[in-house]
């Protein structure tokens, strides 16, 4: 593996799972040792804000010490982004069911007799290759899209918000504040009113960050902008289509840790299997043998029982996903 990050490149031995645990270990050993650094370099500090006549006495040496102290401390890290997901109306028993439902587009059937059930709190993991018709069923729960046959009910409780793939509703020409708080100086937020540019500034927009042209940002920008717009409105079914894209892994574990925390129900579709694995309860798998599976469990005891389905179908293996190892972000 070779992970690129703040314009440092450094390459790991072994696979995915390996290049996390690895990872992992070093930034602890960094953190002890920026721990240890920073108490000196702090102990310094007090000794140099003190009289002219202390700091004479041994102002040299000390001074250079306090020099290598400077040098040695943590470089400039990104501040944390905060994501916390603002809570929707309580939902009652019933978010989505979904029955016998049918799609065709001419003579191509995307899928037939389609039926699950969304519990509240459940997160809805959706895979599956491209068109396939995984954005189409969103479209269609979102009243988008219309249904050839069979049903959706949405429970009457149910208030969506949804991020949409194709980022349509960003705007280039703005700026990053304008984009995420549509100009105004304080926004609503779980009850209570907030600063505009401070809550920006929760998502790593921090100064000249925030005045930049939407235009002139980065894949992995344009996604914290996308988020940061939709975590203003508070929502009991959230639907994220591809929300990883372009992400970076401290800001999808803090994405994840939010989904955690969150009181309602989702739908994720993503072709990130170890992001779904931490999050989803439930998996919906458009196979490339045309059909779709519901499943109750992340995508590891999905993978586990797809497995052994093809065995006792006397299917061959699955080529396309590979061996699945299990992932651990420990």
């Amino acid at each position: 593996m070779l992970e690129i990050e703040r314009g440092k490149a450094t390459p790991y031995k072994g696979n995915y799972s390996d290049y996390l645990h690895a990872r992992q270990k070093m930034l602890d050993s960094k953190r002890q040792a920026d721990a240890r650094t920073e108490k000196m370099f702090q102990r310094e500090l007090e000794w140099k804000s003190r009289t002219p006549a202390a700091r004479a006495k041994r102002a040299k040496a000390r001074l250079n010490r306090f020099k290598e102290l400077q040098e040695m401390r943590p470089g400039q890290q990104l501040e944390s982004v905060e994501f916390r997901i603002p809570p929707g109306p309580r939902l009652g028993d019933r978010v989505i069911e979904v029955r016998d439902l049918a799609k065709s587009f001419g003579d191509r059937q995307l899928f037939d007799k389609l039926t699950f059930e969304i519990p509240p709190g459940g997160i809805l993991g959706v895979i599956g290759a491209n068109g396939r018709g995984k954005t189409t069923l969103m479209r269609m729960i979102l009243g988008k899209e219309s249904v050839d046959s069979g049903s959706i009910t949405i429970g009457s409780t149910v208030e969506i918000s949804y991020l949409d793939q194709s980022r349509t509703v960003l705007d280039d020409a703005k700026s990053v504040w304008q984009n995420i708080t549509d100009g105004n100086e304080q926004l609503p937020f779980d009850g209570k009113t907030l600063d505009s540019r401070a809550f920006v500034a929760r998502f790593n927009f921090k100064g000249e960050d925030q005045q930049k042209l939407l235009g002139e940002c980065s894949g992995g920008m344009r996604n914290r902008v996308l988020l940061a717009k939709m975590l203003r409105e508070p929502a009991n079914l959230i639907i994220l289509d591809e929300p990883t894209n372009d992400l970076d892994l401290d800001t999808m574990r803090v994405l994840e840790e939010a989904i955690a925390e969150y009181r309602g129900s989702m739908i994720i579709v993503s072709h990130d299997r170890y992001f779904l694995n931490c999050v989803a309860t439930h998996m919906l798998a458009f196979d490339k043998t045309g059909e779709v599976f519901f499943h109750h469990g992340d995508y590891e005891s999905y993978h586990e029982w797809r497995d052994k389905l093809r065995q006792e179908r006397g299917e061959g293996a699955d080529s396309t996903a590979g061996k699945y190892r299990k992932l651990h972000r420990d």
